[in-house]
């Protein structure tokens, strides 16, 4: 355990985060980038700009409140540690997806009630499935449900955006690769340090698997609420704006309807986590379709 837990020290953290890819960002991007003009003149693209990003904000604060949480629960000091710089990732999430929807336009005083606007309940339940394991200081389920099934959807969540907005707002898509490459040493994590520790507890199977399921119709759920709500598409061809055909695991999404999206976001996580959760040793789940 100690050879692999060195690559996730807080020395390592330094030299590749802090001191690494996010060096010279100014909340994850560089100084003085701005929104693009047309998030902050459209109001259909300006809403659905803040209704997506308020997702971002309490998924992260969920993330923020595992990793936390989990670290007095480790069994032994190098997880500690890691989960200690997971929590300071979690929070600067927390913390720069905050700053975005101060950058446009939400006002400091009309935060919470922002996100208690759009804030999907479904993606509130899911959180609440984790924290419940958390609050039972139970290690190995919220581990699995905080790096591998939470930090396994945000990655793929967090590429398909990237490549949505790579093209067209730099800002925000430098933003979001700094978090990519947090959320991948986090599941990595997962992986390693869960693997071991369901091999001494495989009686805990059961109880986990369980646990994956439940998340996963809400995650579901939430990609159906958001993909059904957003109405960028459309008002990108109302305007006459091309779209960005990026490529998102051999697809152009430039060519695609939100239902199609939702379906190739899901499949894409569904199919990530099969494959992690049976290195683990754990047999995925189907959750009923929302």
């Amino acid at each position: 355990m100690a050879d692999f837990l060195s690559g996730y020290s807080i020395q390592n953290w330094l030299e590749s985060c802090p001191q690494g890819y996010l060096e010279g960002t100014v909340y994850g991007h560089k100084p003085g980038e701005q929104e693009i003009e047309l998030l902050k003149t459209n109001p259909v693209l300006h809403e659905d700009a803040i209704r997506t990003t308020v997702q971002l904000v309490v998924g992260e604060r969920a993330a923020l409140a595992a990793s936390s949480g989990l670290i007095n629960s480790a069994p032994d000091e190098a997880s500690k540690r890691f989960l200690a710089t997971q929590t300071l990732d979690e929070a600067r999430h927390v913390e720069i997806f905050t700053q975005r929807l101060y950058d446009l336009g939400v006002r400091k005083e009309d935060l919470e009630s922002t996100i208690a606007r759009f804030a999907n309940p479904n993606l509130v339940k899911f959180a609440g499935v984790l924290l419940e394991k958390v609050d039972k200081k139970d290690f190995v389920a919220g581990v699995v449900g905080q790096n591998i099934v939470l930090e396994g959807m945000a990655f793929s969540v967090f590429e398909m955006m990237y490549a949505l907005n790579e093209p067209m707002n730099p800002k925000f898509a430098q933003t979001l690769s700094g978090t990519i490459a947090d959320e991948r040493r986090h599941v990595g994590f997962g992986e390693n340090r869960i693997g071991s520790l369901l091999k001494e507890h495989p009686e805990r199977k059961p109880d986990i698997e369980k646990m994956q399921k439940d998340m996963s119709y809400f995650m579901l759920a939430t990609f159906a609420d958001a993909f059904g709500e957003t109405r960028a598409v459309d008002e990108l061809e109302r305007i006459g704006q091309e779209r960005s055909h990026a490529q998102f695991h051999g697809a152009d999404l430039g060519a695609m309807d939100p239902k199609e999206m939702e379906d190739l976001l899901a499949a894409t996580v569904l199919k990530e986590f099969k494959t992690r959760l049976g290195r683990l040793g754990l047999q995925y789940q189907t959750p009923a379709r929302p």
